[in-house]
């Protein structure tokens, strides 16, 4: 598979000493890669670099065999669908569309067969005579990914696209704009602070914090094997307790667990929910059931041990297994393991909770 877009090398560095250093990444043609992490950690700057809204301080980004990095917005074979839609307000939907065409001089006949294409594949055929402000938010990013797609861009960049619509709207434009990636066959970099959009839509996630990159992988793997700390914190629901790490496995408890990454002395031994397990055999874990809340099609439950919290889900049929107050027997049924001594991992746990 070839490589459309190639960032290499790449940091930008503003006054305050923040920016992103040395940031490498690869986007294969067809691939939708995104870029995940929290509020000031740099995705914005590596996306808006390659779109030429940024110069960076060191650094090549090529697009095909094309060195881009000094080549202007407007020159650069891509193109950027923002969070503000950017539509201008006096023109209609189809003058919005058409606009880059008919900078292009192309024929009239051309410009509506092209513009009544767009509008077919984002669901608003019939809304040519509508002005923005007659659409609704879900209606007019519709549009400002329409219009970003007939400039048919090597790269399309998308700037947390859908963070101003609201939850249900998202799920839905996230599913169209996936559908649409894959049927074009388009290359996109998309950035997003939304875990779920992230692991819901990306080929491969670039988790960053504080200006580099933590891990890039596959959602799945992003998911069940982190690569550090952050990640497992910052990825999807994390319960973190200590355990003690030995040649023959990291033991919590009774329980031991293969040492796959060679660890030694205390650790931070992070389970997902889901895998925390109810167990009437050993060896398990003693709990005092302290919260039950309904979320839908499972159960969350918390749970005090002697080494701090746990949440755990359930299937809602199973509701019936578990009582406030009730003392019960789980096991871990998969963990991670990290080196980490300052204990950030504990801050939100009730730690040495007494049953």
């Amino acid at each position: 598979m070839s490589i459309q877009l190639s960032v290499e090398g790449l940091s930008k560095i503003y006054q305050t000493g923040e920016g992103v250093r040395d940031i490498s990444i690869e986007v294969a043609k067809g691939e939708l890669v995104t870029l995940l992490g929290p509020s000031g950690c740099g995705k914005t700057t590596v996306l808006r670099s390659v779109g030429g809204f940024v110069d960076p301080s060191e650094g090549i980004i090529r697009i095909g065999d094309r060195d881009v990095t000094n080549v202007v917005p407007e020159k650069r074979p891509s193109a950027m669908v923002f969070q503000s839609y950017n539509l201008w307000p006096h023109m209609t939907v189809y003058d919005n569309l058409a606009f880059s065409l008919k900078l292009k001089k192309k024929k009239k006949s051309f410009i509506t067969e092209r513009v009544d294409w767009a509008l077919n594949l984002v669901h608003l055929t019939g809304s040519e005579k509508k002005y923005p402000s007659e659409l609704s938010g879900g209606q007019q990013q519709r549009i400002a990914l329409a219009r970003a797609l007939l400039l048919e861009p090597e790269v399309l960049l998308l700037d947390e696209p859908f963070s101003a619509l609201d939850a249900k709207l998202r799920h839905e434009l996230r599913e169209e704009l996936r559908e649409i990636q894959a049927e074009q066959n388009l290359t996109m970099l998309f950035v997003t602070h939304d875990q779920e959009e992230a692991l819901s839509i990306s080929d491969r996630i670039v988790v960053m914090n504080r200006g580099k990159i933590e891990q890039v992988a596959q959602p799945y793997e992003i998911y069940h094997k982190p690569a550090s700390l952050f990640v497992a914190q910052f990825i999807g629901r994390m319960n973190f307790i200590k355990g003690y790490a030995q040649p023959d496995g990291i033991r919590i408890d009774q329980l031991i667990f293969p040492n796959e990454r060679g660890l030694i002395g205390e650790v931070a031994v992070g389970i997902r929910p889901e895998d925390v397990k109810l167990s009437e055999g050993k060896p398990s874990i003693e709990a005092k059931v302290a919260k039950i809340m309904m979320l839908g099609h499972y159960v969350e439950v918390t749970l005090h041990t002697i080494f701090g919290q746990l949440k755990m889900f359930i299937d809602k049929n199973e509701i019936n297994t578990v009582e406030l107050g009730r003392i019960v027997h789980v096991t871990l049924t998969r963990i991670q393991s990290f080196q980490d001594s300052n204990e950030n991992y504990l801050e939100r746990n009730e730690a040495y909770a007494t049953i």
